[in-house]
């Protein structure tokens, strides 16, 4: 289990590399491209977008061509993607490689995580899940300083062409070491509910994207989100009633996978907008170098990463109602810290502000990755995990459009062209009371959630593979 861990987590760390080394380097892209910083959260949304869209396919692609085989596939495709994001002459070139390699990073990550549940004990879930995170928290923590230091050294086009050498070794590696997995005889997929959540996912992200930017009618917005709107209830409708549906809604039925999800998203929001907004509002805010900023953005991978290992320690000793609570609050609170950042802070102090905030979240998402299937039987696996991924990366989507959204809004009312530190501050706090909103709701949680995910001393240990 562990070495399939591992191998599954190659592509994780490419994805989450690829995702905070980009985040680094916006804005040398805004400047290559002529357009303003903010803008290029159309480069991180278009991705997630299409993340979200493609993910609910993945698990029917799995179990009709075999798990590793479509692994294999999608490692390839976010490859050769992202030779095309480093060969884009404008910004459309670029989104329309992001979507392409969206669609990869949608079979990857889904599949990769389906190849390792299904060889994992409900005692040995946390550790599954810990030794697919550990190598995958790399990414984080080695993408700022790496996206900084190419992009000034080199040029933004750098930081595409590293995930080339990564995916050779990960698509080596997959090959070698994770067992054949067969196609499955399964019923056909749901066209009409892939086609209704797909349309519904751009309508409303489309929306999100262009309030207040003029860069459409100013009839658009309203628009797409309204349609965006009827597209999710018709798909919800039809996801319902549909035998074999594109997305099996009825897991929400689960509380653990509920929480885990729904609530969780108000979770991923905030944190899907930090890669975003942190380079930003030390480039733009504080005026330091991409490299410099690179160095200090790495704080919150470096808290991140520090945290996993202690998981297991703090779930054995407290209830996951009691850890998610109270990682929330205190999440909340650093993003309110983020929020009063000042230019004539210590570069020193931002950097210990950002590690806190890296640990304060990282048992959270530790217990949302383990919650999430603690109660799934088996033979839904493969819908668990293509809905988990939409919940898992739609709500990121909407973090970086809200951060987008609350800088464009804040130039608006202060009357300035340009994005300031108030107005990134302004985003931060805001994201702070998303955050907090889910602290009542994982307040709903069963006292005895999760239990058993956690191997205790003397039991059994799960084999190793």
């Amino acid at each position: 289990m562990r070495i399939t861990a591992l191998v599954v987590a190659s592509a994780l760390f490419m994805q989450n590399l690829d995702g905070t080394a980009v985040a680094t380097a916006l804005p040398a892209m805004a400047q290559a491209f002529g357009v303003p910083p903010a803008a290029l959260s159309a480069a991180i949304t278009s991705y997630l977008v299409s993340v979200t869209v493609f993910i609910p396919a993945s698990g029917w692609v799995a179990d009709r061509f075999g798990a590793k085989r479509v692994f294999l596939a999608a490692i390839v495709l976010f490859t050769l993607s992202s030779v095309a994001c480093a060969l884009s002459q404008s910004l459309g070139q670029l989104i329309l490689a992001r979507i392409v390699q969206g669609a990869g990073g949608a079979m990857m990550v889904p599949v990769g995580r389906l190849l390792l549940l299904r060889r994992a004990r409900r005692d040995a879930l946390l550790t599954a899940t810990t030794w697919l995170s550990m190598p995958a928290l790399l990414g984080p923590l080695l993408g700022p300083p790496l996206g900084g230091v190419l992009t000034d050294a080199w040029s933004w086009r750098a930081v595409f062409w590293i995930n080339l050498p990564v995916g050779l070794v990960g698509l080596a590696l997959a090959w070698w070491v994770i067992p054949r997995s067969e196609a499955e005889r399964i019923p056909p997929p749901d066209l009409i509910g892939m086609a209704l959540v797909g349309a519904a996912l751009t309508a409303f992200m489309v929306g999100i994207e262009t309030i207040g930017r003029g860069l459409a009618s100013p009839m658009l917005p309203p628009l797409a989100i309204g349609g965006g709107l009827v597209l999710s209830w018709a798909a919800y409708r039809h996801c319902r009633r549909a035998p074999h549906p594109a997305i099996d809604f009825s897991l929400f039925a689960i509380p653990t996978f509920r929480a885990a999800t729904a609530t969780g998203g108000l979770f991923r929001m905030a944190a899907g907008a930090i890669p975003f907004l942190v380079p930003l509002t030390l480039q733009v805010g504080f005026g330091v170098s991409a490299s410099v900023s690179g160095m200090v953005s790495l704080a919150s991978a470096l808290g991140s990463f520090s945290m996993r290992p202690m998981a297991g320690f703090v779930l054995s000793r407290f209830t996951m109602r009691q850890v998610l609570m109270a990682s929330a609050v205190c999440f909340a609170a650093i993003m309110g810290v983020y929020a009063a950042m000042a230019s004539g802070w210590p570069l020193a102090l931002v950097f210990a502000v950002l590690l806190i905030g890296g640990l304060s979240r990282s048992l959270g998402f530790v217990s949302l990755g383990t919650l999430a299937y603690a109660d799934i039987p088996p033979d839904r696996l493969s819908a668990a995990t293509a809905l988990g991924g939409v919940a898992q990366q739609l709500p990121k989507a909407v973090g970086v459009a809200i951060a987008a959204g609350c800088v464009q809004f804040g130039m608006l009312i202060g009357g300035h062209a340009h994005a300031g530190r108030a107005d990134f501050g302004f985003a931060f706090l805001v994201l702070a009371i998303v955050v907090a909103g889910a602290v009542p709701l994982f307040g709903t949680l069963p006292r005895d959630a999760g239990e058993g995910i956690v191997a205790r001393r003397g039991d059994k240990p799960a084999p190793a593979e």
